[in-house]
Parts: structure tokens; C-alpha cells; sequence
């Protein structure tokens, strides 16, 4: 598996190739229409984990957290219980992307929390 340092280098390489004046310009250079990489926090790397909800504690709830505190929707603690906060901040998400809120989530919401757009 190759490292990070020699990704990076060959990345540099590509742009001073490709007519590049700089490796961050290769950066930049990427086409409008690639998509970020779905978000993992590293709590529960399965791209839809069980569904959780008010009362659920363990990995995928820390991993909930991670994502919802991620995509500016709480500033609680991951601590991997769903506690009030927690439901809070995944009824403002789920509202916003037009998905119905029953206090679970289940794998439409883990994809749009994957999938959701920083600033």
C-alpha cells in the first residue's frame, strides 16, 4: 500500500506534468462534477450502520454524533448515548433534508449524514 508521502509526491509530479505551475493547482484543477468522499468518523465504518435511536448507547450512536456534529448540527458530546441532544439535532437534520423524523435512524439518514455538505 502506498504512502501518503508517495501519493503526494506522484500527485505533485502529475500537475508539474500536466502543465501545472504548482502542485496545489492540481487541487484545484479537480472536475466540478466529483463528489467529496462520503464523511466517517471512525465509530462504525459501515456505510449504513443499524438503526439507532432515543435510548440506543454504543458505537453507532458515537459514530451518529460524530456525523451530525460534522455536518454543524450538534455540539454535544460524543459520548455514544442518545440522549436528548442528540434527537434534537437529528430532528433539525432530518427536517432540512426533507426526511420524516420518527426519532430513528435508519439508512436514509445514515446516507444523507455520509453524504452531507460542509461549509
Amino acid at each position: 500500500m502506498p504512502s501518503l508521502r508517495s501519493i503526494a509526491a506522484a500527485a505533485a509530479a502529475a500537475a508539474l506534468t500536466a502543465g501545472l505551475s504548482t502542485p496545489a493547482a492540481a487541487l484545484t484543477a479537480a472536475p466540478a462534477d466529483v463528489r467529496p468522499a462520503a464523511l466517517y468518523c471512525g465509530y462504525d465504518n459501515r456505510p449504513t450502520p443499524p438503526s439507532v435511536g432515543p435510548g440506543s448507547t454504543g458505537s453507532a450512536v458515537r459514530e451518529l454524533q460524530c456525523l451530525l456534529t460534522q455536518c454543524a448540527y450538534y455540539a454535544g458530546p460524543v459520548n455514544g448515548v442518545f440522549d436528548r441532544a442528540t434527537a434534537v439535532a437529528l430532528r433539525a437534520f432530518q427536517n432540512d433534508r426533507g426526511i420524516p423524523y420518527d426519532g430513528i435512524v435508519g439508512p436514509q439518514t445514515w446516507i444523507a449524514l455520509r453524504n452531507c455538505d460542509v461549509a
